[in-house]
C-alpha cells in the first residue's frame, strides 16, 4: 500500500502545480456549496452560468489569471500576503490588489442592480474561485516566500515547496477521492454547527486562515520531509477548510440572490 501511495505522489510531483487548493480543492468547495443553495441562489447561478455549475468554474479563475490577457491583473487577487514581522491588522495593502478588497468588488458587483449580466456572471467567476482560495492557509501567507512558494521542502523526499504541497500533494494523499466523494463525507448533519461556521465576515475568515498559515510555517520549517505523520496530522485541518469554504460560499450567494 505505501509503495502505490508513493508511486502516487512521484507522479504527481512530476506534474507539478500552480493551481491554488488545486482544482480537487476549488472542486470540493463548489460541490459542498451546491448542496446548501436555496431554490433562487440555484436558479441564479444557473443563469448566470449559461446552465453550468458552480463546479464547472471552480477553478476558471487560474486560467484566465495566468493565460488571458485582460485578465492578467487578477493574479493579484488570489491572496493576501503577511509577513512574519507584520500582522494580520497592520500588513502592507499591495496597490495591485488583495484577495479580500478582489472579494468585496465581486459581491458588489453582483449586488448592483445596474451591473450588467456579463459583469455580474464574470464577478461570480472570480467570486466562487476567490473563496475557495480564501480558504487555503497559505494564501495568507508570508510575502518574503510568496506564501510558501520558495519555501523549500520535500515530500516524501522529493523537492517541492510549502505552497505547492498544501495545494495538492496534501490533498491528494488525505484520500483518493472524487470532488463528490469528498463532500458527500465531510459535508453530513451534525458536522459542525452551520450557522457559526457561516457567520462572521470574509475578513473574520481570511483571519482564520492567516492564524493556520502561522502554525503550518511553525511545524514546516526549511527542509521538512513530509510523510505520514504530518498527513495525518494536518487532515483534519484540510477536511475542516473545504468544509467551511463550500458552507461559507453558499451564504454568500444565498444572501446576495435572496
Amino acid at each position: 500500500m505505501k509503495r502505490i501511495l508513493l508511486l502516487a505522489l512521484s507522479a504527481q510531483l512530476l506534474v507539478g502545480s500552480a493551481f491554488s487548493w488545486g482544482n480537487k480543492g476549488h472542486d470540493v468547495t463548489c460541490a459542498i456549496a451546491t448542496r446548501h443553495l436555496n431554490k433562487k441562489s440555484q436558479s441564479a447561478v444557473t443563469s448566470l452560468l449559461d446552465g453550468k455549475s458552480l463546479i464547472y468554474y471552480a477553478a476558471w479563475m487560474d486560467q484566465a489569471s495566468n493565460n488571458i490577457q485582460k485578465y492578467l491583473h487578477t493574479k493579484y487577487w488570489h491572496y493576501k500576503n503577511i509577513d512574519a514581522d507584520e500582522t494580520f491588522d497592520n500588513a502592507r495593502l499591495s496597490p495591485k490588489g488583495d484577495i479580500l478588497t478582489a472579494i468585496d468588488k465581486q459581491i458588489a458587483i453582483l449586488k448592483d442592480t445596474k451591473a450588467t449580466r456579463d459583469e455580474k456572471s464574470l464577478a461570480l467567476k472570480f467570486l466562487i474561485h476567490l473563496i475557495g482560495d480564501l480558504h487555503q492557509p497559505l494564501h495568507l501567507g508570508h510575502l518574503s516566500d510568496r506564501g510558501g512558494n520558495t519555501w523549500k521542502i520535500t515530500f516524501f523526499h522529493r523537492d517541492t515547496d510549502l505552497h505547492t504541497a498544501w495545494d495538492s500533494f496534501l490533498v491528494e494523499a488525505i484520500h483518493d477521492w472524487s470532488h463528490t466523494e469528498w463532500a458527500q463525507e465531510l459535508d453530513k448533519p451534525n458536522t459542525c454547527d452551520i450557522n457559526s461556521v457561516q457567520s462572521g465576515t470574509p475578513r473574520d475568515w481570511a483571519y482564520e486562515s492567516y492564524v493556520i498559515a502561522q502554525q503550518i510555517y511553525q511545524d514546516t520549517p526549511p527542509d521538512s520531509n513530509i510523510s505520514y505523520a504530518y498527513i495525518l496530522a494536518w487532515t483534519p485541518v484540510v477536511e475542516k477548510q473545504f468544509l467551511r469554504g463550500g458552507l461559507r460560499l453558499a451564504k454568500i450567494l444565498n444572501d446576495i440572490f435572496k
